[in-house]
């Protein structure tokens, strides 16, 4: 039985610059930090870096949940992020937006109200 989304990774071509980013970004400090990995603990869920592999847009994105999208969008484009897909009404409630972060990936961002934290496991 799969339980669930537990770690995203993503490849960056300097792993210090991405740690510093993404440790502004997220506020918090990496919990495992070696030269082959960096893991952030998000809220239960894991962020990786890892030094190899090529940073790009294209295949997945994972979206991570905030309560205020716009806000998130404005000050994470401040951190030098780039706007890869505007914020979209999707239905229900629910806005998405994809940033490029300074590496070359994906960050894709996610307001959902319906979504309800007590279903993870």
């Amino acid at each position: 039985m799969i339980n669930g989304l537990r770690t995203v990774k993503y490849p960056v071509s300097d792993l210090d610059k991405a740690k510093s980013w993404y440790t502004e970004v997220f506020g918090t400090a990496p919990y495992f930090d070696q030269p082959f990995y960096v893991g952030f603990a998000i809220a239960g869920f894991e962020l990786g870096l890892v030094p190899d592999g090529e940073p790009g847009t294209a295949g997945c994105c994972a979206y991570w949940g905030v309560d205020n999208i716009e806000a998130e969008v404005e000050r994470i484009a401040g951190l030098g992020a780039s706007v890869h897909a505007a914020i979209q009404d999707v239905g229900e409630g629910i806005k998405v937006a994809e940033l490029a972060d300074p590496f070359g990936n994906l960050l894709g961002l996610i307001y959902n109200p319906l979504f309800k934290v007590a279903d993870v496991r």
